[in-house]
């Protein structure tokens, strides 16, 4: 190790070199980093929400949609003002039928579907022009168009940071014994985690939650390493003149500490890895490299920042801000069981409670701590009419017959409010949009169309219907071969006369080929009013069927979340299997609660066993003791139950990944205090008694402890006032409160119990120098 430190010390020069390369391809890094605001991303690959949304993706647009509640409106206003909503450019449709679902107590709602996506310039401004025809009324909209979510979640973390930072220079100044140490500090801290964000483009895409939180926990969890090092180097510096001598000898001392720390918190992150849910992975492996980062910035661009000014740092040394608190300690011996009691007292109660929290798998499912306006709006909405529950079953395309079966059974099911496919559709009394239709039959089906009223009131004479069809006739052949080569129909390409076509396809078809239009000629000047006028109904019903895949939305009067759902989900499912075996998929916020919910129970179990495990192993070899290494686990993962059972006691609707993250956040990194504690408790116990050795521990260890577990404390607490993102900010509390919960423990159970189990910790350690072994069985 000496030889290491000496070879860091030296290479001064090339280690600024290397950093200040590392931290221009990071900079440059940091725009190639992609997030993901799709948690369902992160479901296993073999789930069917996880294949239905990859089968939807790759087959059918994204449109955006958005609730608008409208009060203080007679009905007929009420009628008029959807139309005018409809009329807008980038609206393709509005759900207003007068009907309870839609009105109710003078206040109207409209069900607004775009013809584009939610960060499209034509939803964005469409939505812009609805506001301003609502904006004359009380309203209540609840939408995501033209909301940033990942841009807004990351300004409010800038604020997060900003804030944590002022908190530990705070929180330094009070522990550190030099003033220059902080901006050492801050130095290293910022190198450290723009390495880690800078290279999270190797992982391909992070998800926002990771993108988010990664930053100030990475600097919360490695904060210790710094300080270490600091301590070590000017508790050398006082024994050795030799500044130079003097790092390399307190480099050494702590690379073993912090190598070692650094390892119990990579393991509780490694448990996270492991998880069926991406997102463990994802959160994991950033914050995994992330610690090693700052352990390598520690290691050797910290040692290279002291070396430039040796002297300013013992020149800048200030009087101790830490309270003496030898008497607390006194206080733990003499009254040796008392904390043990109370928490052997409160300990089965909280597992107890840990166990009852009940979860959120949606958005809207878990509580909000920091209030929105769109939630507020989908709220009071959700006050006035009843929310639906929207499923979407995907079928193969190509069989509207067994399609239109699936339809009207699953209409009878309990809790189907609506069903939407297009085999459903009807242009005209007893025309469907999937009928097929050859050239023959199309100049027909055209005239009983205008002539029938179905072109939506446009003025067209019986002279102009005539008009139309004797062109029309003369180029529908030319139509039809057009279509079939665009598809690659040799069917159709060698006899169009007998090419049978759905009209759907055959509409979209001169809708969106300039091609299919010039083949009509004159006769699409006639057709073009019709078919503008119905452009966006058509476009709409692409959502409902694509070239392979056919689409089926359900609208429920359910819960997102209970038995009920799951069961339609599964009668829906049932259905569909009886003509599409093997086929048919259903995707939803009900399958993906349900996914994620059967994830979490396996996820949750996984965690808390692997976390414990491997920190206890880790321990084991560390301090050779089964006993000491349980006994610091035991305290831990008691502080990580106490800390569940807040959250059930201020009954509390947590986002699921919070207990799983939480816990191997909390059992990886706070048991670094455990460590702290223990390390100079069994050093003290060579030379002095248990009870003197516990005082001096508790002494030594304070600074330590409440300077990573106020800063990881405040980190947490602030991220859950300032961040608007339920599953950011339900994350933020718990690490904030199970930092705090650690704290009180570690100092108040964990040294009665070193106490209590002092005659167990010597005859279980199976390493040991034998003058060691000698001085602590004589005291």
């Amino acid at each position: 190790m000496k030889r290491l430190a000496g070879l860091i010390v030296r290479s001064r020069i090339a280690i600024f070199i290397l950093f200040a390369a590392a931290s221009v391809y990071c900079a440059l890094s940091l725009g190639r980093v992609r997030v993901n605001s799709d948690l369902t991303a992160f479901l296993p690959e073999d789930t069917m929400t996880r294949r239905a949304i990859a089968a939807m993706k790759d087959e059918f647009d994204s449109l955006a949609s958005a609730q608008i509640m409208v009060c203080g409106v007679e009905f007929g206003e009420a009628s008029e003002l959807g139309g005018r909503i409809s009329a807008v450019d980038g609206v393709a449709s509005v759900g207003f039928d007068g009907g309870a679902d839609h009105f109710a107590d003078g206040k109207a709602l409209y069900s607004v579907t775009f013809d584009g996506p939610g960060n499209g310039e034509r939803a964005v401004k469409a939505m812009e022009k609805i506001r301003d025809l609502v904006a004359d009324r009380e309203n209540y909209i609840s939408t995501k168009v033209g909301t940033d979510v990942v841009g807004k979640l990351i300004g409010e973390m800038a604020g997060v940071i900003a804030i944590s930072a002022a908190v530990i220079i705070i929180v330094l100044l009070f522990t550190s014994r030099s003033f220059l140490e902080v901006p050492v500090f801050i130095v290293v801290f910022a190198e450290a985690a723009l390495l880690n964000m800078g290279t999270n483009f190797w992982f391909g895409e992070i998800s926002t939650i990771t993108n988010a939180v990664a930053v100030i926990l990475q600097l919360a969890l490695a904060i210790d390493y710094a300080i270490i090092f600091a301590h070590r180097f000017q508790d050398e510096a006082q024994k050795n003149p030799d500044r130079r001598e003097a790092l390399t000898n307190s480099l050494a001392a702590s690379i073993k500490e912090i190598f070692s720390s650094a390892l119990t918190t990579v393991s509780g992150l490694a448990a996270l890895t492991l998880m069926q849910f991406g997102l463990g992975r994802d959160l994991g492996l950033v914050l995994a490299k992330g610690i090693v980062c700052s352990m390598l910035t520690v290691f050797l661009l910290m040692p290279a920042l002291l070396s430039l000014f040796p002297g300013l740092l013992k020149k800048a040394e200030h009087r101790s801000l830490v309270p003496d608190v030898s008497p607390w300690g006194r206080f733990l011996t003499k009254n040796k069981f008392v904390f043990v009691v109370v928490f052997a007292l409160i300990l089965p109660f909280a597992v107890v409670f840990s166990g009852r929290v009940e979860y959120g798998f949606t958005e809207s499912a878990i509580d909000e701590l920091v209030a929105t306006d769109e939630r507020k709006a989908s709220e009071k909405i959700n006050s006035v009419f009843s929310p639906d529950t929207v499923l979407a079953l995907i079928v193969p395309a190509g069989d509207p017959d067994a399609e239109r079966e699936v339809i009207t059974e699953v209409k009878k099911l309990d809790g189907v409010k609506t069903v939407t496919g297009l085999a459903d559709v009807e242009l005209a009394a007893g025309v469907r949009l999937t009928d097929s239709v050859s050239p023959g039959q199309l100049p027909s089906l055209v005239s009983s169309l205008l002539s029938s009223g179905a072109a939506g009131g446009l003025p067209i004479t019986g002279a102009q219907i005539t008009a139309l069809l004797s062109q029309f006739e003369g180029q529908i052949n030319s139509l039809f071969r057009s279509y079939a080569e665009k598809t690659g129909d040799k069917e159709g390409m060698e006899d169009p006369a007998h090419f049978s076509v759905p009209i759907y396809n055959v509409l979209r078809f001169l809708t969106d080929d300039p091609e299919a239009q010039n083949s009509l000629g004159a006769a699409y000047g006639l057709l073009s009013g019709y078919l503008n006028r119905y452009s966006a109904q058509l476009r709409l019903a692409s959502q409902l069927q694509s070239e392979n895949l056919s689409r089926i939305v359900i609208t429920s009067s359910l819960p997102v979340q209970g038995e009920k759902s799951e069961a339609l989900a599964d009668g829906i499912l049932k259905l569909a299997e009886e003509k599409y075996p093997g086929e048919a998929l259903v995707a939803g916020e009900v399958t993906s609660a349900r996914d994620l919910k059967t994830s979490y129970n396996f996820d949750s179990k996984l965690i808390s066993v692997l976390s414990a495990l491997f920190v206890f192993l880790i321990l084991l070899f560390t301090f050779g003791s089964p006993v000491a290494a349980a006994v610091m686990v035991f305290v831990i993962q008691g502080s990580i139950w106490i800390n569940f059972a807040f959250t059930y006691l201020f009954s509390n609707h947590p986002c699921f990944v919070t207990y799983m993250i939480v816990s191997a956040i909390q059992m990886g990194a706070t048991i670094d205090y455990a460590i702290v504690f223990m390390t100079r408790y069994l050093a003290h116990r060579k030379e002095s008694d248990k009870r003197e050795a516990a005082v001096g521990a508790v002494r030594e260890s304070f600074a330590a402890v409440i300077t990573s577990g106020a800063i990881l404390t405040a980190a947490g607490f602030i991220i859950s006032l300032r961040v608007s993102d339920v599953y950011v900010g339900h994350i933020g509390i718990a690490v904030g409160r199970g930092a705090l919960i650690s704290v009180i423990l570690v100092l108040t159970v964990l040294p009665q119990l070193a106490m209590l189990f002092d005659g167990a910790i010597k005859k279980t350690t199976f390493f040991k120098k034998a003058s060691d072994a000698n001085k602590i069985e004589n005291n």
